[in-house]
C-alpha cells in the first residue's frame, strides 16, 4: 500500500506574495529605464519603445561625447585656438543653441521613459514618488542645461559688447603694455574723465609686472609725433587756467571725435597716446573701468579681503558731507559699496594716497578671483562687465593675456607712482619718469634672469657673477633699512597692500 507525502505536494504562493512580487519586477523596470536614459539617452527606446527615437538619440550622445573628447585633446594641444574658438559669438551661438534643444530633447526621452514603465500598472504607493523622481530628473536635466545655456548667452554678450578689439597684439621688447583707466561718470561730472592711470608692464615670457600709475592732475603731458593731438599741442597738452590736465586729455578727444576718425572711442586713444608720450612705452591695449558701475563687480564676486589701518571717509568734500567710514581693520571683507570708497575717497587724504590704494583694489582683485568664482557667478560678472568695462582688447588675445594674468599671480608686483616728492604733476620732469621707467623695467627683468639662473652663471657680457649677483640683495637691504615715505617710491605691491 503507497501512499503520498507533503514533500510531493506544490504549494502555490498566495495571491498577496504574487502581487508583491509583480510590483517589485515593475518598480526595477521603471527605474532600470530611467537610469538607462539618464546615462546613454535613447538607450530605454531601443530596448522597449521607439527603436528608430532611440537609435538617433544614441547616435546624437555618441556624437556629442566624441565632440568632447577632441575639444579636449584639442585644448590639450592648441589651446589658444580653443580660446579663440570658444569666444567667437557664431560659435558661442551654435553652442547655445544646441544646448536648448539637447536639454528639451533629453527631457521628452525622460518623459517617454516614465511612459515606458506603464505608470498605472506600478502599485498605488509607488506611482507617486516614481512620478516624482522623474519629474525631479527632467527638471535636473533640462533646467542644468537651460542654465548653462545662459551662461554661454552671457559670455557671447559679453564678448561682443566688451572685446570688440583694436589694440596692438605684437609685444613691445618683449613686453605688454596695459593701460588701466578708472573713469567717473559720476552725477555733476561732464561726461566721463579717467581719474585713475596706471600701466601694467607684463614680460611677455614670464608675466612679472610692474605698475606705473600717474596723477590725474598732470600737466603738459607730450604726445607722440605720430598723434593727432600732437599738431595741435606740440609742447604737451598745457593751458595757461592749468585746466589742461591728464584727464582732460579724455573729454578734448571725445569732443574732437573728428581727429580719430573710425576709432570706437577717441578718448581712451588720445589718453593711452598722452601716456606713450608721458612714459615712453608704446601701449598695447587700453582698459577702461567706469567706478559707477565697479560696486557691481566686486558685489557681483562676492566682495574683496583687504588690510586697512586707516578709516577712510565715506563722501566728504567742499560740498558733500561725510555719511560713513570704512572701517579699519585686517583682512576687512569689503562689499562693492565700501570697496568703491575705499578705492574712491579722498577727503582726508591725497589723490596720491588714493593712487596707491586703488592698486591695493586691482591687486586683490586679481589675486582672490578663482575660476570656480567666476564659473558659478559667471552671468552676475559678465552682466557688470558689460556695465562698467571697455576694452580693445580682441577676443583672439584673450588666451595670452589669461596666461599671463595667472603667472604675474605667482610673482611680487613692483609699483610706482610718479607723485611728489619724485614728480610735481604742474612742472612734471618727463626725461625722469621715462628714466625711472627703463630702470624698474631692467630691475624686473633682472629678477627674472636672477630666478632661471643656475648657481654660478656663466657671465657673457664680461662681468662676474659676483657683480651679476650683487644687484638684487643691495636692492632688497635697502628696503629694509628704509621704509618708503611717499607713494612715489618703488615698492613690492604685494607688501604695501598686505600692511594697509
Amino acid at each position: 500500500m503507497s501512499s503520498s507525502t507533503s514533500d510531493d505536494v506544490f504549494v502555490p504562493p498566495s495571491p498577496r506574495v504574487a502581487e508583491r512580487r509583480s510590483d517589485r519586477v515593475k518598480l526595477r523596470r521603471g527605474l532600470t529605464f530611467l537610469g538607462m536614459t539618464l546615462l546613454m539617452p535613447g538607450s530605454a527606446q531601443v530596448a522597449a519603445g521607439n527603436k528608430r527615437v532611440g537609435r538617433l538619440a544614441l547616435r546624437i550622445w555618441a556624437g556629442l561625447w566624441a565632440l568632447l573628447l577632441l575639444g579636449g585633446l584639442l585644448a590639450l594641444v592648441w589651446r589658444g585656438g580653443m580660446v579663440s574658438l570658444l569666444t567667437y559669438g557664431p560659435t558661442l551661438r551654435v553652442v547655445q543653441v544646441a544646448m536648448i534643444v539637447l536639454g528639451l530633447g533629453w527631457g521628452c526621452l525622460l518623459v517617454d521613459a516614465w511612459r515606458l514603465a506603464r505608470p498605472p500598472e506600478l502599485a498605488r504607493k509607488h506611482r507617486l514618488w516614481f512620478a516624482v523622481l522623474n519629474a525631479v530628473l527632467v527638471f535636473t536635466v533640462v533646467g542644468g542645461l537651460l542654465a548653462a545655456s545662459s551662461i554661454v548667452s552671457s559670455q557671447r554678450d559679453l564678448m561682443a559688447t566688451v572685446f570688440s578689439g583694436g589694440g596692438d597684439a605684437k609685444a613691445k621688447n618683449g613686453r605688454y603694455n596695459i593701460l588701466l583707466m578708472g573713469g567717473d561718470a559720476g552725477k555733476g561730472r561732464t561726461g566721463l574723465r579717467p581719474d585713475s592711470m596706471t600701466v601694467a608692464s607684463v614680460d611677455e615670457d614670464t608675466g612679472r609686472t610692474v605698475l606705473f600709475s600717474l596723477p590725474r592732475n598732470m600737466e603738459d603731458v607730450p604726445f607722440p609725433a605720430s598723434s593727432p593731438l600732437h599738431k595741435k599741442f606740440p609742447k604737451g597738452y598745457g593751458c595757461k587756467d592749468h585746466s589742461c590736465m591728464l584727464n582732460a586729455v579724455y573729454t578734448y578727444a571725445t569732443t574732437h571725435k573728428n581727429l580719430y576718425p573710425g576709432v570706437k572711442d577717441p578718448g581712451a586713444k588720445a589718453t593711452a597716446e598722452a601716456i606713450e608720450g608721458a612714459t615712453g612705452l608704446k601701449i598695447n591695449y587700453y582698459v577702461l573701468v567706469d567706478l559707477k558701475g565697479f560696486q557691481s563687480l566686486v558685489d557681483a564676486v562676492g566682495g574683496i579681503n583687504m588690510d586697512i589701518t586707516k578709516r577712510l571717509p565715506i563722501g566728504g568734500g567742499p560740498t558733500h558731507p561725510v555719511y560713513g567710514y570704512v572701517e579699519a581693520g585686517k583682512n576687512v571683507h569689503l562689499d562693492g559699496y565700501h570697496a568703491l570708497w575705499f578705492a574712491r575717497s579722498r577727503s582726508s587724504d591725497s589723490d596720491y594716497a588714493r593712487i596707491s590704494r586703488q592698486k591695493c583694489v586691482m591687486s586683490a582683485m586679481l589675486n582672490q578671483l578663482n575660476p570656480v568664482t567666476v564659473l558659478t557667478k559667471f552671468n552676475k560678472i559678465a552682466a557688470a562687465g558689460k556695465e562698467i568695462m571697455e576694452t580693445n582688447i580682441p577676443t583672439s588675445d584673450l588666451n595670452t593675456l589669461m596666461n599671463l594674468a595667472m603667472k604675474a599671480k605667482a610673482k611680487p608686483i613692483a609699483s610706482v607712482a610718479f607723485v611728489p616728492p619724485l614728480i610735481h604733476p604742474g612742472d612734471p620732469d618727463f626725461a625722469l619718469i621715462r628714466e625711472r621707467v627703463r630702470k624698474k623695467i631692467a630691475a624686473a627683468e633682472a629678477a627674472d634672469v636672477a630666478a632661471t639662473a643656475s648657481p654660478s652663471p656663466v657671465p657673457t657680457d664680461g662681468a662676474t657673477p659676483a657683480a651679476k649677483a650683487s644687484a638684487k640683495p643691495k636692492s632688497k637691504a635697502k628696503s629694509k633699512s628704509k621704509k618708503p615715505k611717499s607713494a612715489s617710491a618703488t615698492d613690492d605691491l604685494t607688501s604695501v597692500c598686505s600692511a594697509r
